[in-house]
């Protein structure tokens, strides 16, 4: 008798309207975690939401990279510095707004557009007037990014440098992160750079 029922339990045939509520309910599941991973993502990288774990912290340099331009160091330090500067130019409206100004340190919000989205990273600049400006980032996309641009002077010109270095946290996973934001932030830097030199050489 007990094998019996325990073959009817066996061979009780399913209910097709569970099976789909069932299917419709996984799918929804993992739309919705689809969705939060492409929210999370868009928090990251316009710096919204910060990750900062102190676990599993790697860091990466980043150039350095040098360009030799045809003006002094003054007029290129002048020329890197001027959207820091209380009166911006036009055109550089919108991409830096300065929270804070000191007498030789700011700390400004850059926005920088990556594909659909616009990147924003909050950071300390400090200026030594013509050797120096450092930046040390306070918010963005990853834990920790140190830079720096250097003005030395050499025939015809000056040689401006920039270096830093670029942690993240959470080992491969911030690893393969940091790839992303690294390529990102040399782009907008070389894109800045021809800026500056295009306006000292005009």
């Amino acid at each position: 008798m007990f094998s019996r029922i325990g073959e009817a339990r066996l061979t009780r045939p399913v209910d097709p309207s569970r099976t789909l509520g069932q299917g419709r309910a996984h799918r929804v599941l993992i739309a919705g975690v689809a969705l939060g991973a492409v929210k999370v993502f868009d928090l990251l990288v316009r710096g919204a939401v910060p990750v900062d774990l102190g676990v599993g912290r790697e860091v990466r340099r980043l150039g350095p990279v040098s360009w030799d331009i045809a003006a002094s160091p003054e007029r290129v330090f002048d020329a890197v510095r001027a959207p820091y500067a209380e009166r911006v130019p036009r055109a550089l409206r919108g991409k830096v707004e300065v929270w804070e100004r000191g007498t030789d340190m700011v700390l400004a919000a850059h926005r920088t557009p990556v594909r659909e989205r616009i990147a924003v990273t909050v950071e300390t600049v400090r200026f030594d007037r013509p050797h120096r400006i450092d930046f040390r980032l306070v918010r963005g996309p990853v834990p920790h990014v140190s830079e720096s641009f250097t003005f030395e002077p050499i025939s015809g010109g000056t040689r401006l440098t920039w270096e830093g270095e670029l942690g993240t946290d959470l080992w491969w996973l911030g690893r393969r992160w940091g790839d992303r934001v690294a390529a990102v932030w040399e782009q907008a830097v070389r894109g800045s750079v021809e800026q500056v030199r295009s306006a000292c050489e005009a």
